[in-house]
């Protein structure tokens, strides 16, 4: 006698896969670590900072 399957199990991994192969290919080409994203607003806030230092009241 042979081991009955169930195919909805199978069916649902290979989507959770799919899933997990579209998220990491997303993450490279997208994706920044955290670090980075800090690095980006501390650069743009200190730029803000400055901009706001040497502006002219005419």
């Amino acid at each position: 006698m042979s081991q009955i399957t169930n195919l909805n199990r199978f069916r649902k991994q290979k989507a959770r896969e799919d899933a997990r192969r579209e998220a990491d290919a997303n993450a490279t080409k997208f994706g920044r670590t955290k670090a980075q994203k800090a690095t980006e607003k501390a650069e743009a806030d200190r730029a803000t900072k400055h901009l706001d230092g040497v502006k002219r009241d005419d």
